[in-house]
């Protein structure tokens, strides 16, 4: 996550098959990463130097991460300012989303 740079963005997915492959397993476990992408949010948030970028991580399919210091609108705004177009879908449900996000993904 620390390694996302200006303007990209990476999934939890694509965070998983990295360390999947490092380790020349089949998968990994996607409760356990989701759990250590909140862990890393929340120890950067509370640092006052050295941030980690998390606003860079998104959920599946771009979607923006409602458990993040701050949530939904904290993301957003931080997506906002490196350029990227966050589109809204549901009616009942609401989720935020990064607008083509597979064009600004880091691998």
């Amino acid at each position: 996550m620390k390694k996302v740079p200006y303007g990209k963005v990476i999934t939890v997915g694509k965070i998983r098959e990295h360390f999947a492959k490092l380790s020349g397993a089949d998968f990994t476990e996607p409760i356990t990463a989701g759990i250590f992408v909140s862990i890393v949010a929340w120890a950067s948030y509370q640092r006052s130097e050295d941030e980690t970028p998390y606003w860079r991580t998104l959920k599946a399919n771009g979607e923006l991460n409602a458990k993040y210091p701050n949530g939904i609108e904290a993301q957003k705004e931080k997506l906002e300012a490196e350029g990227h177009t966050i589109i809204q879908k549901g009616r009942k449900n609401i989720r935020y989303y990064v607008k083509d996000y597979e064009n600004s993904l880091l691998i």
